[in-house]
Formats: C-alpha cells, sequence, structure tokens
C-alpha cells in the first residue's frame, strides 16, 4: 500500500539528487562555449597565452564535468528503483529521449571531453579546436535531450493512453521534440548555463586583477566573460518572458501559483511585486502592485483574462468528477480483462466520453481505491491539492528574477567599462563581480524549484499524479538511501570545492609553464652554450673510449 510518507520521502530524495547534479550541468553548459570562444581566438592569432586561458579554465571545466555525470548517474537509477510505476506508465514515451541523449549525445560528449584533455600534443591546433566545438555541441545536445523529456512532463503532447496496456504510447515523435514547452525550457536553461559559466570566469579574474595577479590572463578572460555574460543574460531574461507565456497557455495552475493570484483579475492583470501571502486563507494580506505587467507576460495582450487559483480548482473539481467517471470504467475494464471477457458497450462508451479527464479522477486515488464511490469531501480534497503550495512558487520565481536582474546589472556595467578601458580602474566594480559569483547558482536552483515543484500534484501534468507514481517499497529502504546519498554528495562537494579552490588559488601557475604569479622563471639556455657543453660531452666520451 501506497503511503504519503513513502510519496514524501520519495519526493526528497529525488529533489535532492537533482538540485545538487543541478549544481554541476549548467556551469558544465557555459563553461563549453568559453572554452570554444578562447581556443578560437588562439587558432587564429597563435598566442601562447589564449591557448593556457583554454587550458586553465578547462582544467575547472573537467573537475566539474565529472562531479556532474558522477551525479547525474544516480538520478536515472531512481526512476527504476523509487518511481517504477511512472517507468512502467510512461516508459514508452519518456524512454525515448533518454535513450537518445546516451546514444547520441552523451558519447559525444565524453569522447570529445577526452580529446579535449589529451590531444593537445597530438592534434594540430584547428584538430583540437574541433574536438573542443564537439564537447560543446555534445554538452548543448544532451541538454536537449533530457529537457525534451522534461517538457514533455510539463506539457504531455504526442501520446495517449491505452486502456489495453494501461501504459501511455507515443502517437507523435515530431510533436514530442517539437513542443513549444520543451524548447522554451531548452533555450532557457541552457542560457542561463552560459551565464552560470560567464560569472565563474568573471569572478574569478576579478578576484586575479584585485589581487593584481596575472593581469594580462585575468584581464583577457574578463573581457571574454563580459561579452558573452552580457549576451547570455539578455537571452535568459527574453527566453524567461517567452517561457512565462508558455506556461500561461500549458499550465495555468502553475501561472496563477507565481503571481499568488487568487482569483481571476479584471485584464490586464498587475504583477505582485512582494506581497503577504495567507495561504490558509487564501489571500494576500497586502502586495506592491505593477499594473498590467502580469497580464501582457501570460497572454500578450490586454484583454484575456489570466484565471485565478480560486477559478482554477473550481474547473478541476468538474474534471476530477468526471474523470472518476473515466476511472470507475477503467476498473471495470481492467477486471473484464482479467477475467478473459469482453467490457460492455456502454462501458467503453463512458471510458471514451471521460478519458481525456482520466488525470483528474486519479487524484482521489490518494484518498481512495474505490474511485467510483468517493465521497464529496475526498473530491473537494482532490481538488485543493491539484494546484500547488502558494508561498515557495512565489518567493523562488522572485528569487530567481531578482538575482537575474542583478546579474544583467553586472554584466551591463562590466561591458561598458571594457568597451572603454576602464574597468581596470574600478575597483568596485571587481569587487561586484567577485561577490555575485553565487548569484547564477542561486537563481537556477530556484528557477528549477519553480519549474519542478510548481508541477505538482503531477508527475505528468494533468495525466499522472505523483502519489501513483512511486515504487511501493518500504519508506525506510528510500530514507536510509536518502541518507547515504547525502553523506556521499557531501564528500563529493568537499572534494569538489577542494579541487575548485586549489586550481583557482594556484592559478595559471597550475600549468606549470613557468609564465605566471608564483612560479619561478624557466631557466633558458643560451643555444651556443647548449652547443659548447654537447660537444665538449662528445669529446670526453670519445677519449673515454679510446682509454678503454
Amino acid at each position: 500500500m501506497i503511503t504519503e510518507h513513502l510519496v514524501d520521502i520519495s519526493r526528497l530524495q529525488f529533489a535532492v539528487t537533482a538540485l545538487f547534479h543541478f549544481l554541476f550541468v549548467p556551469l558544465t553548459l557555459g563553461m563549453t562555449w568559453m572554452l570554444v570562444i578562447m581556443e578560437t581566438v588562439y587558432v587564429i592569432t597563435g598566442k601562447q597565452i589564449w591557448k593556457d586561458m583554454t587550458q586553465f579554465w578547462g582544467k575547472l571545466f573537467g573537475i566539474n564535468f565529472v562531479l556532474g555525470v558522477t551525479t547525474g548517474i544516480t538520478m536515472e537509477f531512481q526512476f527504476g528503483t523509487n518511481w517504477s510505476y511512472y517507468s512502467h506508465y510512461v516508459g514508452d514515451v519518456f524512454g525515448a529521449p533518454l535513450a537518445i541523449e546516451g546514444l547520441m549525445a552523451f558519447f559525444l560528449e565524453s569522447t570529445m571531453v577526452g580529446l579535449f584533455f589529451f590531444g593537445w600534443q597530438r592534434m594540430s591546433r584547428v584538430q583540437h579546436w574541433f574536438a573542443t566545438l564537439l564537447m560543446a555541441l555534445g554538452t548543448s545536445l544532451s541538454a536537449l535531450w533530457i529537457l525534451v523529456a522534461n517538457g514533455w512532463m510539463q506539457n504531455p503532447v504526442g501520446a495517449a493512453f491505452n486502456y489495453e496496456t494501461m501504459r501511455m504510447e507515443m502517437l507523435s515523435f515530431s510533436q514530442i521534440l517539437l513542443n513549444p514547452e520543451a524548447q522554451n525550457k531548452f533555450v532557457h536553461t541552457v542560457s542561463a548555463g552560459y551565464v552560470m559559466g560567464a560569472m565563474f570566469v568573471l569572478s574569478i579574474s576579478a578576484w586575479y586583477l584585485l589581487n593584481k595577479r596575472d593581469v594580462e590572463f585575468a584581464k583577457r578572460s574578463f573581457h571574454v566573460a563580459a561579452a558573452f555574460g552580457f549576451a547570455a543574460i539578455c537571452s535568459v531574461i527574453v527566453l524567461g518572458d517567452e517561457s512565462g507565456y508558455s506556461i500561461g497557455k500549458a499550465q495555468q495552475t502553475k501561472m496563477a501559483a507565481i503571481e499568488a493570484m487568487w482569483h481571476t483579475e479584471p485584464p490586464p492583470a498587475s504583477f505582485n511585486l512582494i506581497a503577504g501571502i495567507d495561504e490558509q486563507n487564501q489571500r494576500n494580506n497586502w502586495a506592491v502592485e505593477i499594473p498590467y505587467v502580469m497580464g501582457i507576460i501570460g497572454t500578450r495582450s490586454l484583454d484575456t483574462p489570466i484565471p485565478g487559483i480560486a477559478e482554477i480548482k473550481a474547473e478541476n473539481r468538474e474534471r476530477i468528477e468526471l474523470g472518476k467517471q473515466a476511472v470507475a470504467a477503467l476498473d471495470v475494464m481492467r477486471a473484464d480483462k482479467a477475467a478473459g471477457r469482453e467490457s460492455a458497450p456502454d462501458v467503453l462508451a463512458q471510458f471514451e466520453a471521460h478519458k481525456e479527464h482520466l488525470g483528474f479522477g486519479l487524484l482521489l486515488k490518494k484518498y481512495t481505491d474505490d474511485v467510483a464511490n468517493a465521497t464529496p469531501q475526498m473530491i473537494t480534497n482532490a481538488m485543493h491539492d491539484s494546484v500547488p503550495k502558494v508561498a515557495p512558487m512565489f518567493w523562488s520565481f522572485r528569487v530567481m528574477v531578482g538575482a537575474g536582474f542583478l546579474m544583467l546589472l553586472l554584466f551591463s556595467l562590466c561591458l561598458l567599462f571594457t568597451l572603454r578601458g576602464t574597468f581596470m580602474q574600478k575597483r568596485w566594480l571587481l569587487k561586484f563581480a567577485f561577490v555575485m559569483l553565487p548569484a547564477p547558482w542561486i537563481a537556477i536552483e530556484a528557477g528549477w524549484i519553480v519549474a519542478e515543484y510548481g508541477r505538482q500534484p503531477w508527475t505528468i501534468y494533468g495525466v499522472l499524479p505523483t502519489h501513483l507514481s512511486v515504487s511501493n517499497i518500504d519508506p525506510k529502504d528510500v530514507m536510509l538511501s536518502l541518507a547515504g546519498f547525502v553523506a556521499f554528495y557531501s564528500v563529493l562537494f568537499v572534494i569538489e570545492v577542494y579541487l575548485m579552490q586549489k586550481y583557482v588559488r594556484l592559478g595559471p601557475a597550475s600549468l606549470g609553464t613557468g609564465r605566471y604569479f608564483g612560479e619561478k622563471p624557466n631557466q633558458l639556455i643560451d643555444p651556443s652554450q647548449f652547443k659548447q657543453a654537447n660537444t665538449a660531452q662528445n669529446t670526453n666520451s670519445r677519449t673515454n673510449k679510446q682509454g678503454e
């Protein structure tokens, strides 16, 4: 029997592993293209400093890449261990993009990562640059297929439920691939990774400049990060707006929760900058509003209303009552199949008439196995379950947006003073850049909470409730594995921070070239001295042979 405690602890475990994994993935996405830019300049100019930049920042990328791969494997295993019914129910659809990601993208990415690190002395400049480019493309393709799968969970198009197999089956792969929710999520997430990569390079370069070490190396890194970061943060904001529009069409409950819009407002709706949320009484005690903004973001118009939470719940109640009939018919059909007999035509007709509401009817399974006899109170409870908690959504979204606009300000100032050639004199700007290092991680983790928590109570939006998706296992086993993950991930995190800090402090001196801060200059031998020494050595060798 599935208990609420099992569902909660399984969700907690997946949340912990997903959020930890997502500390590394966006940095990998961003750093690969930073490396492509730096190595491109090296190939064009032949200047050694650009090769050193590629190798040094590549070393930090490599440490992060290993942690990303290690933590990603754990997540995929959980689909089989903790979410087995989910895997059974939607595996025909969800498994396809994951398989393509592994066979096409990850193999390409991991192979090119190997060539990037071990191919410097074995390939020409152009060949190595091409390997770096393919590494970046592989990383982006890997993100594409993962987010196609995730986008389908948010907006399940191109598939239908088959009552004979009791599974979702794919109808159109192109619809799944071109799903607007998936495409918006991909470009928005990848752009956020670019911002993280740029901020990482910018902040560390600013630290070098503040300490007046490796100045020429740090200046060039700062230039690249400022320009790339400005383009990336503008992309994130524009694509985030597009993502908000797609959410307004596909997931109205998420949009209403993000805005803490308890009731439908006359269009165009205002945007609540901040608010005092009263979850129990379903209202905001106070709010600072910006007129028209939410209506424009959510509907691209001035006359289209955005449904409020109360109206959405009322609509969901109707869908639950209709879905109740679909579940009741499905239960009869399953019993008939088990008994080896054909279902009555009226039962089939009842299911066909209400099957689009089947997922909402399944919400009642949380309260009773006999959905056909669900009470009005059970329906009311399921109705309240159909909308996520507002406060976590409201504040996570504002943390994400606030951090995003702070980064826009920083990259704008950095690019401006870089173009003027005066950023070195702006110590306040360098300090600002350094202290902003955590900002992209804060924004991305908050954004992931908005995306995934906002889908609740569904694993597949409108199709499969979360409480039906888990494996029927002992909650103690899940708690034990969660404790193991926390302990293991803590060790990994300490190792990651130690290695990152070690090589950041060493700086480009970690390359061992003798050209950077903290290194002794290479002792160069004059060619004529080398020739004289070699001649003397040969003379002594001949003398010794004659003596023998």
